[in-house]
């Protein structure tokens, strides 16, 4: 069953080689992240899953010691999902589960065996559900840590240029994630959240189904929009 979650943004921007000159401006986020990750520590897992949105190229399951890299955003940083060998699928991981995995190492990660999974923002919400019911019954005491952004439209400069549907957006969600709300997460508009740009929607709602009947609380750590881009830092607990 779910005993604990950490939901964090997940912009490469997060790891400070890639921010560059930019990188301290986002350090209280990075500091929040941290903490979240100490709550999953705490509980005393027995498995850490790792959610996050994947391209069609990126979805699917990462075995422990999957290796991500950042050269694709010109700096020479490369991160592995945990420690272990390489598996000999090839694969790599996808942007959110490369800051994930950078996360991790960041924090000394060393409490649990560690899967990733990536998801695709298509995914239907009753499919997300789902999807985290079954993740629920990995392990007996199953943490997850869930990266997604909130919406991209926030000011004239976001990536996703003004909408005025983004604020109230963020807002409920920041709601529901601060409250464990798991009945508010289940319900977001796929299509709206698809508009918004929104890249956390299906992560956020596997953790929901995950959390069915788990009776934890949350805490909302972080909520700003630096970029115009809503980024969330919350825990389940």
């Amino acid at each position: 069953m779910l005993v604990a979650a950490a939901v964090c943004p997940c912009p490469p921007l997060l790891v400070p080689e890639v921010a560059a000159g930019a990188a301290p401006e986002l350090d209280t986020a990075r500091a929040a992240c941290s903490d979240a990750l100490g709550v999953l520590a705490a509980a005393r897992p027995d498995l850490l899953v790792v959610v996050g949105p994947a391209e069609q190229s990126g979805r699917g399951t990462y075995p422990q010691g999957t290796p991500g890299s950042f050269r694709g955003f010109g700096v020479d940083v490369d991160v592995r999902l945990g420690a272990g060998e390489t598996p000999v699928s090839g694969r790599v991981l996808p942007p959110s589960l490369a800051v994930a995995g950078w996360l991790l190492e960041r924090t000394g990660w060393a409490d649990a065996p560690i899967e990733g999974l990536g998801v695709g923002e298509p995914l239907a919400p009753e499919r997300c559900v789902e999807v985290g019911r079954d993740v629920a019954t990995r392990a007996g005491r199953v943490a997850l840590l869930v990266m997604g952004d909130a919406s991209a439209c926030r000011t004239l400069k976001a990536p996703g240029y003004l909408d005025e549907r983004a604020a109230p957006f963020d807002a409920e969600v920041a709601r529901a994630l601060g409250a464990a709300d798991v009945a508010a997460i289940e319900a977001l508009d796929a299509e709206l959240a698809h508009e918004l740009k929104a890249s956390g929607r299906a992560p956020w709602q596997v953790l929901a189904g995950a959390a069915e009947g788990a009776g934890l609380s949350g805490a909302l750590l972080y909520d700003d929009a630096p970029y115009g881009v809503g980024y969330l830092v919350a825990t389940w607990s």
